[in-house]
């Protein structure tokens, strides 16, 4: 019955939710009416509890509707809020109120927000908050937010060598409401140093009397605090795991890194692999402000048109022969299109398995000369493709000098060029950057950009030069 009850309880949120997006005043206002309902919604969804928060665009109704909330349920919706929401919510209501939000918050989740506070609020906060929950917060706050001290939660599962299997779970069960993650089980020796590992789900079926020395797995991986972010998200990727612990320099356990925050983390890292690919600031959002916006995006903008012009310039040098055959200049962003698409493609694959470490430097050669295989291959089928097509468009136009056949064989050799050049150059810009030590996300899509223009335009102009005296003398 109770289970009934539950589902019916989401069933109801979604329903909510989905009218939240038509007209979310309406539902707020049936909610800070119906505060039981609104409480119910709260405990049995919190996330579609938060998707109806950011439907609200009104301070002050969303003021309202969180103050309403025991400090649980606040929490468990704030950790679900986008932290730029969270803080406006929390620095509208009354501060003592805040702060027994944040310390009901997972100590990781609260000191994200923390970091968008001034330095005076957060002390206001701290001094109305107990000291324990203040004190992993500030434990926290002192590690960036993108290293593994800034991700690390202290709801783990730590216990002593010696005890047997049956005594770790006896110790288990009396802190059980206190840990966030059972994935794995952590032991520590007499100088609360790391040395083993265990997942909860064998430690629950090896015989009581077995020494936990004997189950566990000996040195398991673990990382620093000051571990950045990519490279915890790299970890848990390589040796599939759910959490990773975070030690200091004589071993210690200090925290971990669990299964939510591995997955924010990849999350995260894959975004802004995207973003810093195309100029955009790693960190922006579509709710970043518009100054910051445009201080991240303007540098690359003004590279991008400093490689314009010096494509222009280029294209200066074959004004003679757009003159002699102006379709070629009809013609040319063809070829240009083509190859900035197969160049992209590359790009995505090579900046993808570079953000999982999968690119040994020993194989490097071998992976550019896939890609010029795959270049080729894709050249003679889609430049047989864009040639034929370029023929069959010169054909049924009037007053063109040249023939279909000239004009189909300039664009397909010219397509052929530039897809082999784009897809050798997606692979190449990305791995050349990590060579000298950069991300090799960083702009790269801006400096293909310019290496598929200069081919699709000044070399289709290039090969035009070369081909129509020869064939048309």
């Amino acid at each position: 019955m109770a289970r009934f009850r539950l589902r019916t309880s989401r069933q109801a949120g979604r329903r909510l939710r989905d009218q939240a997006r038509e007209d979310a005043q309406r539902v707020a206002s049936e909610l800070i009416a119906d505060s039981v309902r609104w409480q119910t919604l709260a405990e049995s969804d919190p996330h579609d509890a938060a998707d109806i928060l950011e439907e609200v665009g009104d301070d002050a109704t969303l003021s309202e509707l969180v103050s309403q909330l025991s400090p649980d349920h606040g929490a468990r919706i704030l950790d679900h809020l986008r932290d730029d929401l969270g803080v406006v919510i929390l620095e509208a209501l009354p501060t003592a109120q805040s702060a027994k939000f944040l310390a009901a918050m997972d100590a990781d989740e609260a000191a994200d927000l923390c970091e968008r506070f001034t330095e005076a609020y957060l002390a206001d906060l701290f001094e109305a908050m107990d000291a324990e929950s203040t004190e992993q917060i500030r434990r926290l706050l002192r590690h960036a937010s993108d290293s593994a001290g800034g991700l690390m939660t202290s709801g783990f599962t730590s216990l002593p060598m010696g005890i047997t299997a049956g005594e770790a779970l006896d110790t288990i069960r009396k802190f059980h409401e206190d840990l966030e993650d059972l994935s794995y089980v952590y032991v520590t020796d007499e100088k609360a140093a790391l040395v083993g590992v265990i997942s909860f789900r064998d430690l629950v079926f090896r015989r009581p009397g077995v020494g936990i020395d004997e189950v566990m797995v000996p040195d398991p991986v673990a990382v620093s605090a000051t571990t950045d972010r990519e490279e915890v998200a790299e970890l848990s990727q390589r040796y599939n795991l759910f959490a990773i612990p975070v030690v200091d320099a004589q071993r210690r356990l200090l925290g971990v890194v669990d299964q939510d925050a591995l997955y924010e983390a990849i999350q995260e890292e894959a975004s802004e692999d995207f973003a810093a690919a195309v100029g955009a600031g790693a960190e922006e959002t579509v709710y970043t402000d518009v100054g910051r916006s445009v201080r991240q995006r303007a540098p690359w903008l003004l590279v991008n048109l400093g490689l314009a012009f010096a494509v222009v310039l280029t294209l200066g040098q074959f004004e003679a022969i757009i003159e002699q055959a102006p379709l070629l200049a009809i013609l040319m962003p063809v070829v240009a299109l083509l190859g900035g698409n197969a160049g992209a493609q590359s790009l995505a694959v090579t900046i993808r398995a570079l953000s999982t470490d999968d690119v040994p430097r020993s194989e490097i050669s071998g992976i550019l000369g896939r890609q010029a295989a795959i270049g080729m291959a894709n050249g003679i089928l889609i430049g047989t493709a864009a040639g034929l097509t370029a023929a069959a468009f010169t054909a049924f136009r009037s007053g063109v000098t040249f023939s279909p056949a000239t004009i189909g064989l300039i664009v397909g050799l010219a397509a052929f060029a530039n897809l082999v050049v784009a897809t050798v150059s997606g692979s190449a810009i990305p791995l050349t950057f990590r060579a000298f030590g950069l991300d090799p996300a960083l702009a790269s899509n801006i400096f293909l950009t310019l290496i598929t223009d200069l081919v699709g335009f000044a070399g289709f102009l290039a090969v035009g030069a070369l081909l129509l005296p020869t064939l048309t003398g």
